[in-house]
């Protein structure tokens, strides 16, 4: 007799642009049965349940109660409430960056989980793109790193600041190269309205001897994501991540063809299978974002809005 391993009752909180991306990777999952989403507008959850099965569920805890996992894909202001409800409930979670609003609500969430021994991921997805590339391998400390995400103006995350929306990600790459907090922050606004950073330029400073200047706008001309690395042995790379391409000093062991990996071409399905992994005791986790990782990450973030006397959110 064949034996099926349990399947995963999966739900979706949030029927938004990444909510549906998150259903559709519930949808075609082997071994998981997509219940459907709970969003506040029902018509949107009904939306992406018509594209992708499952039911819209009328309230948050019919969702919880009804899956064993949980990606929440809601604005940022809503994350914690969500989140704490299905750790309480005993559900796995994957929430989308950042993990909540506040640093305390953060710590919460990443405490609660720890103390419950459930998994809580965080959908800082462009690690699965770095670890394809072989820039978490084996090189020579990292010393400089400058790093610029550009993107057009869209309708998009516009309640909290770029620092939240966009460079979070670099902010998240850096500190797992790190391996911990910066000690010293330095940040300026270049462009923002009433007060929330629409263009931020910023220096972040380690003990590890790494220093980091970021740059994000969501008002640029056009979409520009680059990052060049120096490292303590001379050699250097410099990533375009849009086109997929880098350039390396010879000898650094890098994967040229990490555009056709799996991770780098699909890294949102590569997390979601990562967290599935996790839930079913499979895998180390590597390199995802546990709910540490979202913490300092938003922590991180969080500084250099105050040092750039930005506000995070409307």
């Amino acid at each position: 007799m064949t034996h099926h391993p349990k399947l995963l009752r999966a739900g979706v909180v949030g029927a938004g642009v990444f909510g549906g991306y998150h259903a559709s990777k519930y949808a075609s999952a082997a071994g998981v049965d997509f219940m459907g989403v709970f969003d506040p507008v029902s018509d949107r959850a009904r939306a992406v349940c018509a594209a992708q099965g499952g039911r819209a569920f009328d309230s948050l805890n019919g969702l919880i109660e009804a899956c064993d996992v949980i990606t929440v894909a809601s604005p940022a202001v809503f994350h914690h409430d969500a989140v704490r409800r299905a750790l309480l409930a005993g559900r796995a979670v994957l929430v989308e960056k950042p993990l909540a609003a506040t640093v305390e609500e953060a710590r919460e969430l990443a405490e609660l989980a720890a103390q419950r021994n459930l998994v809580l991921r965080v959908g800082h997805q462009e690690r699965f793109v770095f670890d394809a590339m072989g820039l978490f391998g084996d090189l020579a400390p990292a010393r400089t790193l400058s790093a610029r995400r550009m993107g057009v103006p869209s309708a998009r995350n516009l309640d909290v600041s770029v620092t939240l929306d966009l460079m979070i990600h670099d902010i998240d790459l850096v500190l797992a190269l790190a391996g911990g907090a910066p000690g010293r922050v330095e940040a300026q606004m270049i462009d923002g309205r009433a007060g929330l950073a629409d263009h931020v330029r910023c220096t972040l400073e380690f003990a590890s001897g790494l220093t980091a200047e970021l740059e994000s706008s969501r008002v640029a001309e056009a979409r520009d994501r680059v990052m060049q690395i120096a490292y303590a042995d001379g050699r250097s790379v410099e990533v375009d991540f849009i086109a997929r391409t880098f350039a390396a000093s010879p000898g650094l062991a890098l994967n040229p063809d990490f555009a056709d990996a799996g991770a780098a071409r699909d890294s949102l399905g590569a997390n979601v299978a990562a967290f599935l992994d996790a839930v079913r005791g499979h895998g180390t986790g590597y390199p995802a974002a546990d709910g540490e990782d979202g913490r300092l990450a938003l922590e991180t973030a969080l500084r250099i809005d105050a040092a750039a006397g930005a506000r995070s959110r409307l």
